[in-house]
């Protein structure tokens, strides 16, 4: 349960689906298995984003002509993560690999977001910036590849939401202010998670045991997850980003170095 909550709060307050704190808290707690946290992850991540979604459309957040132009390529691109995971090099004892491509995925992002704020702290920023402009703006399919392509591949090959990656892409391409930059992230999170789930637990059915496993343990863990999501949405529009971000760097730093060290030591 408390796995589930933290995964809803972080998820629903800064749009990554949760699964960038889910994953290592099952690996430290339960053990390594990534294969199974990333299938009972995609579950997990549909959990957590439709209720923040629809909190995030009541307030008007959700730019809904930028997310129809990501969504195809996000979901074509979701397959062909979940694809790549499924390779030889990531499965028996290679299952390591996954866990170390997960916590350098978690230090990279660590250091983007320590650069972003010490760049935000040098520079006053709007956060609200695009908010109204983007509104008037054609998404071309050019853009909507750049930011779609990777977060779909990232999100099916670790079981990530993909909102680290779509987010600060949507403010660098499209201007869009922080958090309509979240929101639409859910809402894209909301389909590429349930197709991207839906093909995981297929080819973990095929390659790694029974399609049960998952399903049993995102039951588990989903109430707490919907709990916290409802709570970390309503928390984007009240509390200053930076506060839960600076504990955000710290979970991904420690997170990251933990997996890879586990990880090395399986493989050696």
């Amino acid at each position: 349960m408390l796995i589930g909550v933290m995964a809803g709060v972080v998820g629903g307050f800064l749009g990554t689906g949760g699964s960038i704190v889910m994953i290592p808290m099952m690996t430290e707690f339960l053990g390594p298995n990534q294969h199974l946290y990333q299938a009972t992850a995609m579950i997990m991540n549909f959990s957590v984003v439709v209720p923040a979604v629809m909190h995030h459309w009541r307030v008007g957040a959700v730019h809904w002509h930028v997310v129809k132009r990501c969504a195809p390529l996000a979901v074509l691109a979701v397959v062909a993560g979940v694809g790549l995971s499924e390779q030889g090099i990531f499965s028996g004892r290679g299952e390591a690999n996954l866990r170390m491509s997960f916590g350098i995925f978690l230090l990279v992002n660590a250091v983007i977001e320590l650069w972003r704020a010490r760049k935000q702290a040098i520079t006053v920023i709007d956060e609200n910036a695009g908010e109204c402009e983007v509104n008037n703006v054609a998404i071309s399919w050019k853009r909507a590849a750049v930011i779609a392509l990777p977060m779909g591949l990232v999100a099916g090959f670790l079981g990530v939401g993909g909102g680290v990656v779509a987010v600060p892409l949507q403010r660098s391409l499209l201007g869009i202010g922080i958090r309509s930059a979240i929101a639409n992230s859910a809402a894209l999170i909301v389909t590429t998670s349930f197709l991207g789930a839906s093909y995981k637990n297929f080819t973990y059915q095929q390659f790694h045991g029974d399609w049960s496993q998952p399903v049993k343990l995102a039951v588990l863990l989903i109430p707490g997850a919907i709990v916290g999501s409802m709570i970390g949405s309503r928390l984007t529009h009240r509390l200053p980003q930076k506060w839960v971000k600076a504990a955000f760097i710290l979970l991904l730093m420690a997170a990251g170095v933990r997996m890879i060290f586990r990880a090395w030591f399986d493989l050696s």
